[in-house]
């Protein structure tokens, strides 16, 4: 079966430094995907490629087989690729129920007159978008507080408003960039539990940065080391986390040498 999402040398530069060198990935259907590794090893560079943010120097970002690399973000987005953001980015002063419907109206046809002159085609679709916004808000536990500024929600509902919107764009790839930065031990169970379930129910692919081990310890199935914009390691959680390459990249040549002398 050809991955739903395949990426080839992908390379990126700003001025002398190479951001990402010779990245490649392969994401099968239903997969969790993860890429781990240190502060600026250019995963999220990785994230703004696949998503349009960025333009690579070369390479490919195939989506199903077709190249989506150089496309823009909207085109990227409504072909079937969705992404949180590590810190978020909510329309904070926008209600928790008008930020689902931003991410609905991408798929509507109606135009410019229909809503001015309030025509059939516009009101018939308004209304198909709030319905399934509440519904959206209701998976996602934020019903009572549809009327609310986004930016008025706790942090944690701050998190599931952003990844329910990304879902609304109804993708096949889901990105998700440190969802459990900010949160508890306590908060990174609940985040593990319910990114299994978003998982379960809708099918799709996801691909997640994240530097709190128990979530891709938890939550993938294969995981991908970054480093200076190249990949170092792969394979399963376990073989990778014990690898000298990766504890070198992580915690220094001293703390390889110590982790290999007690015989881990």
């Amino acid at each position: 079966m050809n991955p739903v999402l395949k990426i080839e040398k992908l390379t990126k530069s700003f001025g002398g430094l190479t951001a990402v060198n010779g990245f490649a990935l392969e994401l099968a259907e239903h997969e969790i995907h993860g890429i781990i590794g240190p502060n600026g090893a250019g995963k999220t560079t990785v994230f703004n490629l696949i998503t349009g943010v960025y333009r690579p120097d070369s390479g490919h970002i195939l989506l199903e087989e077709k190249e989506i690399a150089n496309l823009p973000p909207d085109v990227i987005s409504r072909s079937g690729i969705a992404r949180t953001f590590q810190n978020i980015r909510l329309f904070s002063q926008m209600s928790v129920l008008d930020n689902i419907k931003v991410a609905l109206h991408q798929r509507s046809n109606y135009r410019l007159w229909d809503v001015i002159l309030g025509l059939k085609r516009f009101r018939s679709q308004e209304k198909v978008i709030a319905k399934e916004s509440l519904e959206y808000l209701e998976y996602f536990g934020l019903t009572n507080r549809h009327n609310e500024v986004a930016g008025s929600l706790s942090y944690g509902e701050q998190r599931r408003l952003e990844i329910a919107r990304a879902l609304a764009t109804h993708p096949k790839v889901l990105l998700l960039d440190e969802p459990a930065a900010g949160m508890n031990p306590r908060e990174v169970e609940d985040l593990i539990s319910f990114i299994r379930k978003i998982h379960h129910d809708f099918g799709l692919a996801i691909l997640i940065i994240e530097h709190q081990m128990p979530v891709i310890m938890d939550l993938c199935t294969h995981v991908q080391v970054v480093d200076f914009g190249q990949t170092i390691a792969a394979g399963d959680p376990e073989t990778v986390t014990n690898d000298p390459l990766v504890i070198r990249a992580y915690l220094g040549e001293e703390e390889v040498e110590e982790h290999e002398a007690s015989g881990n």
